[in-house]
C-alpha cells in the first residue's frame, strides 16, 4: 500500500513538475458582431484582436479586445471617413494588413448613394505607425473599373493584390504590386464562376482571401450570389510558379464551407482568417444568415470558428455552428471576458462618473478619481448606425446632452433612454489609444469644463478644439 501512494505521489510531482495546462480561452458564441457584420475582417495584434466591417456609410469603424468574445461588446471607434466625392460612399469590405510595420487598410467605396454599385472601386490608407486603429492617411486608388473585395498578401518574396472585377461574369483577378498602394502590372483573371455551385442566383467568385500553410498557398473565396442562402466558400491551390495566371491555380470540384440548415446557416461567405493569440490555431470569421430567406444586406451578422487542417496538408473547414452555441475561444487568449468600460480623460486620468450614484434622470456626469465604483463603469451598446449609447451599469441612465441643446457648454448628464440622437454618441479615433466622444446630433464633443483637473468638474459638450481635455480613453473593466 505504502509503495502505491509513493508510486501515485511521483506521478503527480512529475505532472507538476511538467507543467500545468494554462488557463483555458473565455468562451464565445456567435455572432462576434451583431451590428453591420457583414464582410467581416479579424486581426490579432501585440494581445488584441481588430475587427472590421462593411459599414454602408462613408465611415469605417474598427472593434479592439484581447478576447473574441470581447468583440461582441467592444466600442466601435471611427478610424476613417470618406474624403473626397469620388470615394464617399457605401463602403463595403475593409481588410487590415500589416507590411514593412506600418498598417494598410483597403476597403471598396463608391461616388454617391443611389447609384452606388457601378461606381465602386478599391483604395488604400496607410497607418502613420503601427497600431491597427491608425490614424490613417489616404495613399491611393488602386483601379480604374469595377472592382470589389481587395487582399493582399505575400507569395514567394512577392506581394500580390486580388480582387473580383466584372468580365462577363464576376471573376477573381490578381496582379503584381511594387509596394502596399502601387500596383507592378495589369489585373489578369485567375479564376472564373464554372461549376454548378459557383452560379446559385448569379455568376459570382469574389472575397479572395490567401491562406498558407507548410509552404502551401490555397486561396480560399466566395461564390454564387450573396442574395442567396447558396452563398458558400471553394478553394483554389496555387500548383504553378505564376499567380497571375490561371493555369497556377487549381480549383476544387466541390465547395469547402456551405450552408447549413440543420444549425440554421445560410449563405455563409466573405471571411477572412486569423491566427489564435499563441500562434498555434487557424481561425475563420465569415458573415451569414439564421434564415433562408434574408439577403445580401445589413442584417448578415459576423461568425468564428476554428478551422483545421487535412492530413494532406489542405484546409478543413467543418460546417457552419448554429448561433449562440458555446465555444472554446482561440487558443491563448484570457479566460476573462470585458463588457464594461471606464472612461478616462487624458488630460486629467479621471473617470466618467454619475455624481454620487444617483439613479435620478437629469443627475449630473463629471469626472471625479477612478475608484472602481459601478457609477463609473459604463456600457456602450452599439445602435447598428455606427452610433453607440453609453448605459451607466450602477443606475441603467445614459449619457445625455441636456434638453438636446447645440450650444458649447450644454451640461452631459444622466437620463432614462429616449432613443434620440441627443443620446447617441460616436467615437472617433486620435491617436495613442484615444478617442472623442461626439454627440449624434449637435457635433459636439465630450470636454472636461475649463480642462479643470479637479474631483467633480463639470462634463460637457463643446466644439473640438483637438486638445487632451476633449480626448478619452475607453478601459474594458
Amino acid at each position: 500500500m505504502a509503495r502505491r501512494l509513493l508510486t501515485l505521489l511521483a506521478a503527480l510531482l512529475l505532472a507538476l513538475t511538467l507543467g500545468q495546462p494554462s488557463a483555458s480561452a473565455a468562451s464565445f458564441s456567435n455572432p462576434v458582431k451583431a451590428q453591420k457584420g457583414a464582410d467581416p475582417w479579424i486581426s490579432y495584434h501585440n494581445g488584441n484582436y481588430y475587427m472590421v466591417s462593411t459599414s454602408w456609410t462613408d465611415v469605417i469603424t474598427m472593434r479592439k479586445s484581447a478576447t473574441l468574445a470581447g468583440l461582441a461588446t467592444a466600442p466601435s471607434v471611427q478610424v476613417w471617413k470618406g474624403d473626397a466625392a469620388s470615394r464617399c460612399c457605401n463602403i463595403w469590405a475593409p481588410e487590415i494588413h500589416f507590411i514593412n510595420g506600418r498598417w494598410y487598410l483597403y476597403y471598396v467605396a463608391g461616388q454617391n448613394i443611389t447609384d452606388y454599385n457601378a461606381t465602386q472601386r478599391t483604395h488604400v490608407l496607410e497607418s502613420s505607425g503601427s497600431d491597427p486603429m491608425g490614424p490613417y492617411t489616404y495613399k491611393n486608388q488602386l483601379n480604374s473599373a469595377w472592382m470589389l473585395d481587395a487582399t493582399v498578401a505575400t507569395i514567394n518574396g512577392q506581394l500580390y493584390l486580388f480582387g473580383s472585377a466584372s468580365g462577363g461574369t464576376q471573376n477573381l483577378v490578381a496582379a503584381r504590386m511594387s509596394n502596399p498602394y502601387t500596383l507592378a502590372t495589369g489585373f489578369s483573371t485567375i479564376s472564373r464562376p464554372t461549376n454548378s455551385w459557383e452560379t446559385s442566383g448569379g455568376t459570382v467568385n469574389e472575397g479572395p482571401e490567401i491562406l498558407q500553410r507548410g509552404g502551401q498557398t490555397f486561396l480560399i473565396y466566395s461564390a454564387s450570389g450573396c442574395w442567396t442562402p447558396d452563398y458558400k466558400l471553394g478553394q483554389l491551390t496555387l500548383t504553378g510558379s505564376d499567380p497571375l495566371s490561371a493555369s497556377s491555380w487549381t480549383k476544387k470540384s466541390t465547395p469547402v464551407f456551405q450552408r447549413n440548415d440543420a444549425n440554421g446557416v445560410y449563405g455563409p461567405g466573405h471571411h477572412g482568417h486569423f491566427k489564435s493569440p499563441d500562434g498555434t490555431e487557424d481561425w475563420i470569421v465569415y458573415h451569414a444568415n439564421d434564415a433562408a430567406s434574408e439577403g445580401c444586406d445589413n442584417g448578415r451578422t459576423a461568425r468564428a470558428q476554428k478551422l483545421t487542417w487535412n492530413s494532406d496538408g489542405t484546409p478543413n473547414f467543418g460546417t457552419p455552428v448554429r448561433l449562440g452555441s458555446s465555444m472554446t475561444g482561440p487558443s491563448g487568449e484570457p479566460s476573462s471576458v470585458s463588457t464594461t468600460y471606464t472612461i478616462t480623460n487624458r488630460n486629467s486620468g479621471k473617470c466618467l462618473d454619475v455624481a454620487g450614484s444617483s439613479t435620478a434622470d437629469g443627475a449630473n456626469v463629471l469626472q471625479y478619481t477612478c475608484n472602481g465604483g459601478n457609477n463609473q463603469r459604463w456600457r456602450i451598446e452599439d445602435q447598428g448606425d455606427d452610433t453607440s449609447r453609453l448605459v451607466n451599469v450602477a443606475t441603467g441612465k445614459v449619457l445625455d446632452t441636456a434638453d438636446c441643446s447645440a450650444a458649447d457648454g450644454a451640461d452631459l448628464r444622466q437620463w432614462s433612454w429616449l432613443n434620440n440622437t441627443c443620446q447617441r454618441f460616436r467615437f472617433l479615433a486620435t491617436d495613442s489609444n484615444y478617442v472623442r466622444i461626439v454627440n449624434e446630433a449637435t457635433g459636439k464633443v465630450a470636454d472636461v469644463a475649463n480642462c479643470s483637473t479637479a474631483d467633480s468638474a463639470d462634463v460637457r459638450q463643446w466644439s473640438w478644439l483637438n486638445n487632451n481635455c476633449q480626448q478619452w480613453r475607453l478601459n474594458p473593466v
